[in-house]
């Protein structure tokens, strides 16, 4: 980690101001109500181009949130400064997700233990192959027991990051992801993924169901960025 480097062109926090373990919403507003319901003795640490970080104390422990905006490319930058410029060594991604499957209800939590991926993020490693991005087993397994003390309904399996939110209305061609048992689709775990393992970091990605692509049923912005509290729960607990 080079201190010449530190601030960031995307984060403003000087050497020292955020700790190993991150919550990274993708909402900014997600990250400080986190802070602010969560967390004691909290300082900001960044509010370059209005990307909210804040880093506190939970239960003794020195944790940090920040949000990392909508796709592989912005969860690419941030998550890359913070482990190669801030030394973070557990990233958590806390976000929402469609449902592709008929078991996943809204509400449900799901932790994705590998992302598929229509981006082509991964390949700008210059793999000589497909690479499988996954998740850390210790943030997993830890998650897991977590979600299984508080009694909360939850799924563990593999999850879509998608480079488009709203899909072109086209036929489909070859085999659907639901029919591969993807569980739910979002926009940034692949990059995520990759980028601990380029790094030597943990990551892992919990989600909160927001809405359904079986049944059509969705919960409000509000409820998205205020009351989704059992997946942050789990998460803090990881620091």
């Amino acid at each position: 980690m080079s201190e010449s480097k530190i601030p960031t062109p995307h984060i403003g926090a000087g050497k020292g101001e955020i700790a190993q373990t991150i919550l990274l919403p993708g909402d900014p507003l997600r990250a400080k109500y986190i802070a602010d319901n969560f967390l004691t003795d909290v300082t900001q640490f960044n509010a370059t181009r209005n990307m909210l970080g804040f880093t506190g104390q939970y239960k003794g422990r020195p944790v940090s949130v920040m949000g990392t905006g909508m796709g592989c490319p912005s969860m690419g930058i941030y998550s890359y400064e913070l482990i190669h410029f801030y030394g973070c060594k557990n990233l958590i991604r806390i976000g929402t997700a469609g449902a592709m499957r008929p078991e996943v209800k809204v509400r449900d939590i799901v932790f994705g233990m590998g992302a598929c991926t229509t981006s082509n993020y991964v390949k700008q490693f210059r793999l000589p192959g497909d690479y499988s991005c996954v998740c850390s087993y210790e943030l997993l397994s830890r998650a897991v027991k977590a979600a299984e003390d508080r009694g909360l309904s939850y799924h563990v399996g593999n999850i879509l990051s998608s480079d488009m939110f709203y899909d072109p209305d086209i036929p489909a061609v070859g085999t659907s992801w639901d029919r591969m048992g993807v569980l739910a689709v979002e926009m940034e775990s692949a990059a995520l993924y990759s980028n601990a393992a380029y790094g030597g970091a943990n990551a892992l990605c919990i989600l909160t169901i927001s809405d359904s692509l079986i049944t059509g049923e969705a919960t409000t912005a509000q409820e998205r960025q205020t009351s989704f509290t059992s997946m942050m729960e789990v998460a803090l607990e990881l620091a």
